[in-house]
C-alpha cells in the first residue's frame, strides 16, 4: 500500500512539492492544504481546508488520513514550532521542515547573522538595535565611512522586510518607517543594519538530515517588479537554474557555508533537518551569504524540481529520519526557467477574479505551469486569487531554450476581466536575461 502525504501550503512552491510527489511510484495520495487550482488537478491531489496556523488541526487530519510524511511549504509554520509539535503529539508521522531552534535562522535575521559570525561563515558586517536613534548612528557612520547600507526587519515580514537603501536619508526613512511605523508590525520592533554588498547573487538550495548535506540546481531569483531589476520588491517574479555566475563552486559553497553551518548548529544543540536556502552573492572578496531561509523558495522550486531526477518522497522522509546518505541526488542536463504571471498592480493593491485563459494551448510536454494565486470560482472557472498567480516554466538544452519555451508559454496565457474583457495579466520580460548576455 502507497503513502500518504501532507503539503502544506498553497505558492508554486507547494505545486512543485505536490507534483513530485504525485510522481512518485511511493505514493498512493497527495493531501494539500490549503493548496491551490492546480494542487487539485494532480491524480493523486485533493485539497482540504487546513489554517497553518492551527497545529493541532494540521495533527488531527495526518492521524485520520494516516498520513506518513507532511511537507511544510512556507516559513511561518516553521518559526512557529510546527516540527516540534509533530515530535510531541504524532508518533511516527514524519515532518519535512527544521524545528522552531533551527527555522530562527529565517525567524530572526539577529539570529542569522550571529551564527554566521560565530562559525565563521562569511558575510556582511553588520550590527542590531531595537533604538531607532541608535540605527540611524551606525547608519551615518557607515555612510561616513564611504560604504551604503541595508536595513532589515528581524523578523518575518512576507520576503518584503529586505530594504536596500538609495541613500543616507532614505536609510532614516526606512528606520523610522519600521521601527516607529511598525511597517511590518512586530516583525520590526528590532532592525540589523548592514554594509551593502556588491555583486550578483544566486541561490542555493540543499537538503539536510542533520548530518548530510546534499545541494539542489543553484538559481537565480528575480525580486524586483520590473524589467532591469527596477520597481519595489516583490515574493519573486521568476527565476532560473542552473545559475552561471556559481556554476562550478559547489565544492566551495559546501565548505564555506553549508558545512560550517550544520556543523555549527550541531555544536550548540541544534539539529537542521529540512531544506537550507542560502542566499549567496559573489562580491570581489568571494561568496558571501545574504541570508538563510529554512524553506523551498518560491519561484525558485519550480525550475530546481524541473530539473532534478530523484523520488522526491524518499529524499524528503531520508532527511527526516536521518537518512540522506541512503539516498542518490540526480539532476538532468540543461536548464529550466520560470517566469511568474502576476496580477496587474502586484506587489501593490491588484483585483481578484479575473479569469485564466490559455492553459489548454500549453502544449510542449518540456513545459509546466504552476499554479500560486489561482482558485476555481463558483461556476467552476479558473480564476486569479492572489498576486503571483502562475509559474510558468520550461526545461530545456540550456538557459536560452528554457527562457525561449517558458516566454512561448507565458503569451499564450491570459487574465481576463469577466464583465469587461480587460486583460490584466503582468510579468516581466528579462527573466534569466542575465545568464544569457554574460
Amino acid at each position: 500500500m502507497g503513502e500518504k502525504v501532507l503539503i502544506l501550503g498553497s505558492g508554486s512552491r507547494e505545486h512543485s512539492f505536490a507534483r513530485e510527489m504525485n510522481k512518485s511510484p511511493n505514493v498512493d495520495k497527495v493531501w494539500c492544504g490549503p493548496g491551490n487550482a492546480g494542487t487539485a488537478q494532480l491524480e493523486k491531489g485533493e485539497n482540504v481546508k487546513l489554517d497553518l496556523d492551527q497545529f493541532g488541526q494540521i495533527i488531527k487530519f495526518v492521524h485520520d488520513k494516516n498520513i506518513t510524511l507532511t511537507v511544510v511549504g512556507p516559513e511561518q509554520p516553521l518559526v512557529d514550532g510546527i516540527a516540534d509539535t509533530y515530535e510531541m503529539g504524532a508518533s511516527m508521522k514524519h515532518i519535512f521542515g527544521p524545528n522552531k531552534s533551527a527555522a530562527l535562522l529565517e525567524g530572526s535575521k539577529k539570529f542569522a547573522k550571529e551564527t554566521m559570525t560565530e562559525f565563521g561563515i562569511p558575510t556582511a558586517a553588520y550590527e542590531s538595535f531595537d533604538n531607532p536613534e541608535e540605527a540611524k548612528d551606525y547608519l551615518k557612520d557607515l555612510y561616513d565611512s564611504g560604504l551604503e547600507a541595508v536595513v532589515k526587519a528581524d523578523g518575518l515580514a512576507a520576503g518584503k522586510g529586505v530594504i536596500v537603501l538609495n541613500n543616507l536619508e532614505h536609510g532614516y526613512q526606512t528606520i523610522d518607517l519600521i521601527m516607529v511605523n511598525k511597517k511590518f508590525g512586530s516583525a520590526g520592533d528590532l532592525i540589523v543594519v548592514e554594509e551593502k554588498l556588491i555583486g550578483e547573487e544566486a541561490s542555493v538550495i540543499a537538503l539536510c538530515d542533520g548530518k548530510t548535506i546534499k545541494q539542489l540546481v543553484s538559481t537565480q531569483d528575480h525580486k524586483p517588479a520590473f524589467d532591469g531589476d527596477k520597481g519595489p520588491n516583490t515574493g519573486g517574479m521568476g527565476a532560473y537554474g542552473p545559475a552561471p555566475v556559481i556554476l562550478g563552486m559547489e565544492e566551495q559553497i559546501y565548505k564555506t557555508i553549508l558545512a560550517p553551518l550544520v556543523e555549527g548548529l550541531n555544536s550548540i544543540g541544534i539539529t537542521y533537518k529540512g531544506i537550507i536556502y542560502a542566499g549567496l552573492i559573489k562580491t570581489a572578496d568571494g561568496i558571501k551569504v545574504l541570508e538563510f531561509n529554512v524553506r523551498g523558495g518560491d519561484p525558485e522550486m519550480p525550475p530546481i524540481t524541473m530539473l532534478t531526477d530523484f523520488d522526491w518522497y524518499e529524499a524528503c522522509m531520508a532527511c527526516a529520519t536521518g537518512k540522506l546518505d541512503e539516498v542518490e541526488i540526480k539532476h538532468k542536463d540543461g536548464a529550466a526557467c520560470c517566469v511568474v504571471m502576476a496580477s496587474e498592480g502586484y506587489p501593490n493593491e491588484y483585483d481578484r477574479g479575473k479569469l485564466i485563459t490559455g492553459l489548454e494551448s500549453v502544449t510542449d510536454p518540456n513545459t509546466f505551469v504552476f499554479h500560486a494565486g489561482t482558485k476555481l470560482d463558483e461556476a467552476g472557472n479558473l480564476v486569479t486569487s492572489g498576486g503571483r498567480v502562475l509559474g510558468v516554466t520550461h526545461y530545456g538544452k540550456d538557459i536560452a531554450e528554457a527562457q525561449k519555451g517558458a516566454y512561448d508559454a507565458v503569451e499564450k496565457i491570459k487574465f481576463v476581466d469577466k464583465e469587461t474583457g480587460k486583460k490584466s495579466q503582468y510579468f516581466r520580460t528579462d527573466i534569466a536575461a542575465k545568464a544569457i548576455n554574460r
